[in-house]
Formats: C-alpha cells, structure tokens, sequence
C-alpha cells in the first residue's frame, strides 16, 4: 500500500492542478460551519472537513447514525450492540465498552452538548446538518477530540411559523412518525422550536428458539426543545432541552454467522438520556463578543446479552447472561472571549480568542454476571479544567497565520467493589499552528500541525492477571494539507486534503480472559500502550453541478496505518507494523442527485469500503463490500412522497467480529455481527 497511496496522492493533485487553469469568479457556496470558533464557509475552512447537509440526510432517518457519518472520508463505524453506534475516524476511536472506563478518541457534539459518551442517542430528524472534522481539535475540545469531532447542529427555531410532518413504514415491520413544529412565541424577541421523533423496527433477527423476529428490535424516541430570547440587539441567548428513550433489544450473534438466533436469553441495549444546554452571545460593542455555555447530560444505559447464544446446551450444559447497568453525569460549562473586526489587535493585522473551561464527568457501573457470586460495582470521575486560546494573525494580503494552545488539567478518580482504587492528575498539552494562502476567491491553499491528546487511565483488572493497570496518556501530532478550489463559474467544488500522524503510547483496545473459579470464563476489555503508530493517506471531497437538475457527487478516503512497535501484553504476540483495528485502507462514497419533469428527484449512491480488522487482540478481517442505495421523490406543493432502499443488493457485510472459543465444536472461531439486510420503504411528508 505505501507503493500505491503516493503516486494515487500525486495524481489526485496533478488532476486538481490542472483544474486550476478552469477556475472562474464564483459566488462560493453557501454551506457554513460551525464547529471552530467562528463560523466559516466550507469553502474557507481550512482543515480536513465533510458537511452532510439537511438535503441529504432527510430520507435517511431511520439509518443508524454512525452509518450515515461513515460516509465521509476515512470515517468507520463498529457495532457489537442493537445499532452501529461507535465512530472511528483514521482507524482511531473506540468499537465498545464493557469493564473498562474509556476517554473517546471521537467527541460527539450535538447542539452544544456533549454526548461522546453516549452516542447511541444521535438522531437524524430535524438536522440541519452534520460536521465531520477530521484531525486533533485539541484547542477547542481538547480530550475527546483526539481523532476529530462530529458537530451535529439541528434547525433553529426562526420568526416564521409552521412546521414539518413526516410517517414511514418499510419492511421488517418498520415505522416511524416525526414532528417539527416552529413557533415564534414574541416576534422578534422569542422563538421556539419543537420536535419529536418515534423509530421502531423488528430488527433483522430471527430467534428459533423463542419464535420470535424482534429480540433485536429498535424502539427509539428523541424529543428536543429550543428556545431562542433575542435579549437586544446585541444578547441572544439559547436554550435547548433534549429527551432521548431508546429501548432497543439485543441478539445479534449466533455460531453461524447468519441472522438466525438460538439465544434464550436475549440483551438489551438501552438509553434514558435528558440534557439541557445554555449558551449566551453577548456582543461587547464592535470589538468582542462573549460566549458563554453550559449544559448538562444524565444518561441510564444497560448493555447485556446471552453470552452462552443458546438454550444452554454448549458449554456443557450452562446458560450465561452477562449485563452492563451504567449511570452517567456530565456538566460542561465553557466560556469565551472572541474578538471581532474592529477588535483586531497588533495594527488590526490579529484576530484572538480566549477562554476557560470546566468539565465534571462521572460513571457508576454494575455488572450482574453468571460466573460472580456477587455484582461487580465500580465508580469513575473525571474532572477537567482547561484555559485556550488562539491567534489568527493576517499578516500579509492573502495570507493567514493560526496558533491554537489548550493547557489542561485532568483528574480521575475510580474505586470497584473489588477493592481496587485509583486516582491520577494530569497536566495535558494540545494546540496547533496553521498557515493558509487564499489565491483568490476560488482558491484557498493550508497547511496545519496540530496535537492532540488522550488522557490516561486504568483498566481493572485483577491482581492474577499480571497486566499492569495503568495505561498512559497518548498524543498525536498530525499534520494536514491540502486546497479548496471552486471551478467552471462555480458548479465544481473540490476539497483535497493530505494528512500524516504520530502516535506516541498509543493506547490499544483488547481484551483477555482468566477462570472465575465457578466453572466459567471471565472476559474483560483492556487498553494498554503500544509505543508508537504511524498513520497517513488521502481524503478528497468533489460536487458538481452538471446542469440545473444533476448534481454528482463524491468522496474517497485513502488510509495507511500500523503500530511502529506493538506487543500484546495479554498473549505476548508481536504485530508491529500492523494496522490497528477498523482501519480500512480505502473508503469511498460515488453518487447522483436528478430532479427531472418537474416534480420528481431521483438520488442515488454507491458506498464501499475496504478490508479491515476487526480487533488488535486478534487478525481475523471483515470482507470488503460496496453497498447500493437509492430513493426517488415526487413532490406536490407542501407535500412530499420517497419511495427508499437501501442495501438494494441485500450485500452482506459484517459491522463487528470476535474471535474466540465459545464452547462450540468448531472451537476458536471468528463470529461476526451482519450488517443490515435489504431495506425499503416509503415515507410521506408534509411542510406547513
């Protein structure tokens, strides 16, 4: 692969250059993004970024979330539950959580609020859009930014009344029903917007043995209220509230790899979230403004499965359930000082920012498990606080120096029922420097260094075990660079990135396993330090306006990553420079989006991926595959009809894999979860 990606890189540039000699004065698009500390247009954005907007996004509400992000560039998902619900992004970033508490590779925003511990409550209806920043965002995010965020950002309630309806029903006894209501309570002074989203399917299991064909089932609610007091002219202040109720089943593995189950004893994967978010802008003359913003999230979770996937017949007759009950709390509170054009400093050549933040973060577990006499209890807290700031300094037409630095501290605390207590603190460094050249308005040219890091933490793991239970803080230093070019009088746009990274003490997910004592086997997840890893490749991004009525679209991700110096404590295996799990070495998404007779819209797109591994505790890999979707819409004055499929090859794919003994005949064997099956459905809309 390293033979191949640089010359796929040089030419992917040369193709781009000689685009160059087409570039006309454009009005550049109109997509903006929010995530960094001001709002920019995509175009002007200079870092590795995919936006999936509002248009495609509303015939896809009833797809795993994850699913739909890893359509951007070098963006993975894992399952190992109901839904695929954890996010890597250049093979970094976590597949699950059992034992272990985990610090996400991955952070997830939504509206402000923090919920990378939490993303099985991402919902796609009433989203204006997602942003996908791929890289450290140490200075704004700081510890759960390693690998990049996701900001999710739904519509604001506006001065305008009205609102959105919309039922589906597809196979495998799909439904769904949303409501989106905007409602401005005082014109001009207070706006409110609601919406509530209920999702149920079967799933895609068939269980044999208790006859039924829902015991991985989705039942998912979501409900958000946003309030919006314009103060004054220069207060705004937002308020938004969030409910989530997902009560999903689980059953999804079986010795035969199939979608037929034998379990009696069927998991749960559930959600009981409410959060709450303020932010306050308040702007200080024509100089600064100040934004200030707090929020709150309180989670109950239960992951459990029949870990036995029978009647209880294997493993000489003993049945095995084994169940996750989590509580947990978070509090965020963030504030900001950001300067505006007439507040530039050092002769107006300066933009700045600076600010403070607080986190509280904390995590009770109790694992009920056949093979323990008693539960297991163990309580984590993470405690953080941080100060920022960055430059943006302009110190030549066209050109534009940034420079990021985040200082943090971080403490953690945990204690089990086992008797084990540990505590750490923390001093984190992260930040970045940036150099970018706008050429002209269709042509803008970065490069950025940034570094990230994750902190450390501890794995409870038992004194016979012998694996040490401390693991250490990683960091990364990556660069990125790259061009955003518009072409042909604005119908071609281009996003091209380069990137190179280095891992030091890495942290590594496996697992290990050890007698109980009662006649079974005891798993448990464990992270450890492999020295160093290595990562680097491609991420390019292309629309084009063909005509007025055909758009194409594209994107393809190009990955190369291994461990530098890697041994498995937990089996003494050596995989230096091999690639770390859900790390595939190409992605890429190809589609087509024609309105044609008026009213009717036909979209479609092809998505694949590449090989991969599934874990770093063992080398079993998952089949390359390339999935097809389509829908086609006919519209009538407020009212809206698709008709959707997904998968429409029915592809089978796998979204997790394990590999072990389960007391099978065929004894250490790969056992994988299915993606999902041949979609379809219809769903009618209806604006008001």
């Amino acid at each position: 692969m390293k033979k191949r990606l640089l010359p796929l890189s040089m030419a992917a540039i040369s193709t781009l250059g000689s685009s160059l000699l087409l570039a006309e004065e454009v009005n550049l698009d109109p997509i903006v993004v929010g995530a960094d500390f001001r709002s920019e247009k995509l175009s002007k954005t200079a870092g590795s970024v995919t936006i999936i907007g509002e248009e495609k996004l509303y015939d896809k509400v009833t797809e795993p979330f994850a699913e739909v992000v890893s359509t951007a560039p070098n963006v993975n998902f894992s399952a190992g539950a109901s839904r695929a619900k954890y996010i890597q992004i250049r093979g970094m970033g976590e597949r699950g959580q059992f034992e272990t508490p985990v610090n996400p590779s991955v952070g997830l925003i939504i509206d402000g609020i923090d919920f990378s511990n939490v993303p099985l409550g991402a919902s796609l209806f009433d989203i204006k859009q997602i942003e996908v920043l791929r890289g450290p965002q140490g200075t704004k995010f700081g510890a759960n930014a390693l690998a990049g965020i996701v900001n999710v950002e739904s519509n604001e309630p506006t001065n305008e009344a009205g609102g959105h309806l919309e039922v589906t029903g597809g196979n495998y006894n799909t439904k769904a029903i949303g409501l989106a209501l905007n409602a401005p309570i005082v014109a001009n002074k207070l706006l409110g917007r609601f919406s509530i989203y209920k999702h149920t399917s079967d799933g895609y299991i068939n269980n044999v043995t208790l006859n039924r064909d829902d015991t991985n089932n989705i039942d998912e609610l979501t409900a958000r209220g946003k309030l919006r007091w314009i103060v004054s002219d220069n207060h705004i202040i937002d308020l938004t509230y969030m409910h989530i109720d997902i009560d999903n089943g689980y059953d999804a593995f079986n010795r035969f790899n199939t979608r037929t189950s034998e379990a009696d004893q069927p998991g749960k994967d559930t959600q009981k979230t409410d959060a709450i978010g303020l932010k306050s802008t308040y702007q200080v003359e024509d100089i600064y403004h100040i934004v200030t913003s707090l929020s709150y999230n309180k989670s109950d979770l239960e992951y459990s499965y029949d870990e036995d996937w029978t009647d209880g017949w294997n493993y000489g007759g003993w049945d095995s359930t084994d169940q996750y009950l989590r509580d947990k709390k978070q509090f965020d509170i963030d504030f900001r000082l950001v300067s505006d054009d007439t507040g530039r400093i050092f002769n107006g050549t300066t933009d700045w920012t600076i600010g403070v933040y607080y986190r509280d973060y904390s995590s009770d577990l109790t694992r009920n498990y056949t093979w323990l006499s008693e539960p297991f209890l163990s309580s984590y807290d993470a405690e953080s606080i941080a100060a920022y700031g960055q430059l943006d300094i302009h110190f030549a037409p066209k050109w534009l120096l940034s420079a990021g630095l985040r200082l943090e501290q971080w403490k953690t605390d945990y204690y089990d029922s086992e008797n084990v207590t540990y505590d750490d603190r923390e001093n984190l460094v992260g930040g970045k420097i940036g150099l970018e050249y706008q050429a002209d308005e269709t042509q803008l040219y970065y490069v950025n260094l940034s570094r990230g890091y994750k902190p450390g933490g501890f794995n409870p793991v038992t004194d016979a075990s012998r694996l040490p239970k401390r693991y250490d803080t990683e960091t990364l230093w990556n660069i990125d660079a790259g061009v955003n070019g518009t072409y042909l009088n604005g119908k071609l746009h281009n996003r091209l990135n380069l990137f190179y990274g280095k891992r030091k003490n890495q942290q590594v997910g496996t697992y290990y396993s050890y007698p109980t004592g009662g006649g079974g086997d005891r798993f448990s997840d464990y992270i450890f330090n492999a020295q160093k890893g290595t990562y680097y490749g491609l991420e390019e991004s292309i629309d084009y306006q063909a005509t007025d009525n055909l758009l194409l679209f594209g994107s393809l991700g190009l990955l190369k990553a291994e461990f530098d110096e890697f041994k498995n404590p937990v089996d003494g295996t050596d995989k230096s420079g091999r690639a770390p799990a859900q790390s595939p070495k190409y992605q890429y998404s190809v589609g087509l989006d024609y309105a044609f007779l008026e009213n009717w819209r036909f979209k479609t797109s092809v998505d694949g991926r590449g090989s991969y591994y599934f874990s770093n505790g063992h080398d079993e890999k998952s089949d390359p595959y390339t999935l097809l979707n389509a829908s086609i819409e006919y519209i009538a004055g407020n009212w809206s009809a698709i008709l959707w499929g997904r998968n429409l090859t029915d592809t089978d794919y796998q979204t997790r894999g394990y590999y072990f003994d389960n007391g099978f005949p065929e004894g250490e064997h790969l056992y994988t979860q299915q993606g999902d099956p041949r979609t379809y459905g219809f769903t009618l809309s209806y604006d008001f």
